[in-house]
This record gives structure tokens, sequence and C-alpha cells, in this order.
């Protein structure tokens, strides 16, 4: 078999090195970019209605969501899509009660609650629910924090979705108000199986330049807290 002169293998081996570091070297304008998406995030309540999310745009959305981490690697996330009108609808009504529910839980603040939009569900272009599987009996990462362990593996994934929504100029939103035994049964989960998600995401005509709740007066975000050597005042 003839061997390629030095220089060629030297050039051809200096080529794969380049790739090998390109790949896992990203640029500053990439670094960048990054850190913008995630500023630029927001929980979106108010879609455009009567559109649709591009089937190879969806995919490229779950799969980014499919490649989080995971302790012990269980990847512990289950999508629903929910396609069918009435069942939209079903789940819609299942948030109307809780979002009651809520507002008597506020007290003083149950009318001002009411007047907020805290979810989507109807005008969003898709509906995804996300749901923890049955525990599959990893131990590894998780002996002392089973249940916590695997919703945080969850969250994660739920997090990729949403800055790779938002890096598409999508809106997503987050809807937790609802009753996870009665969704449960309304998407026909198995037993062990529990919702612990509902992401509005689709078109919108505008991003909040800031939080909503901030916006509206609600509540303020918090400043970064970092403690050195354990908790202090």
């Amino acid at each position: 078999m003839p061997i390629a002169p030095a220089s060629r293998r030297n050039r051809a081996s200096s080529s794969s090195v380049y790739s090998l570091v390109s790949f896992h070297v990203f640029t500053d304008t990439e670094r960048d970019t990054l850190y913008r998406v995630i500023d630029a995030r927001r929980d979106m309540r108010h879609f455009l209605p009567d559109n649709k999310v591009d089937e190879v745009v969806l995919q490229r959305l779950l799969q980014a969501a499919h490649s989080a981490p995971s302790v012990g690697l269980m990847q512990p996330w289950r999508f629903i899509r929910v396609c069918n009108s009435d069942l939209r609808m079903s789940i819609a009504a299942i948030v109307d009660e809780e979002r009651v529910l809520t507002s008597r839980a506020l007290g003083e603040r149950d009318a001002e609650f009411m007047r907020l939009k805290v979810e989507g569900l109807r005008e969003c272009a898709e509906l995804l629910a996300v749901v923890l599987a049955p525990d599959d009996g990893t131990v590894f990462g998780r002996r002392t924090m089973p249940e916590e362990m695997a919703l945080c593996s969850a969250t994660c994934a739920i997090q990729n979705l949403w800055l790779a929504a938002r890096a598409e100029n999508l809106g997503m939103g987050w809807v937790s108000l609802f009753d996870p035994a009665r969704l449960a049964k309304l998407l026909n989960c198995p037993q062990g199986a529990k919702p612990i998600a509902l992401l509005c995401l689709g078109p919108v005509a505008e991003f909040y330049p800031r939080p909503m709740l901030e916006q509206l007066n609600w509540r303020q975000g918090k400043p970064l807290t970092v403690m050195e050597d354990g908790w202090s005042a």
C-alpha cells in the first residue's frame, strides 16, 4: 500500500486536530449568543392564534430537550404532544379550575391574580405535556433523593427546550396550574407516571422586555446570592 508523503500526512493530521478543536471550542460570538438567548428567555403567556410550528423545528426542539443532562442517565421525561382540540379544551378546563382555587388561596390578592393571564393553552400553536415516567429504579446519584432527582432531571430537559425555542424565535410558557392526578387520567398515563408541566409553544407578536410578573408588579426578581463555605445571613 503506498504511503502518503509526510507533509501530506502532517496536513491531514493538523486538519483533523483543527476540526476536533473547532467542535469543542466555541467562538466569542457563539458564546455571546448563548448568554443573549439565556437573558432573552421569557415565560410567555401571549401567543399568536392560528399558527403552527414547523415539524422540522419541533423535532429539533424536542431533540434539544432530550439532550439534557439527567441523574444517572435516567432520562425520566416523556413528552405528550396534544393534537386533539377537544383534549386541549379539557386540559384548559382543568387549568381554569385550578386557577380559581389558586386565587382563593391568595387571600387579598385573589382579584389581582384573576386579572393576570397565566396561560396560553387555547392560543398556542403547540401544547406539550411533560410527564415523569414511572420510576425505573435508578439508584446512581439519587439514593437519598429519588423523586427530587427525577424532577430535577426533567426540569433540565424543559430548560433546554425553552432556550432552544427562544433561539428559534418561538415563545414558550410553563403552566403548572393543574391537578397532576386528573391530568394523568386525562392523558392516559400509566400508574406511577406524573405530569409536571404543560408547555405552551408557538409564535408570539413580541417577547416581554422583562419577566411579565415584574412588568405587572406582581413580584420582583431577587438578586443573585452566592455564599462561601456555608449558609450566611
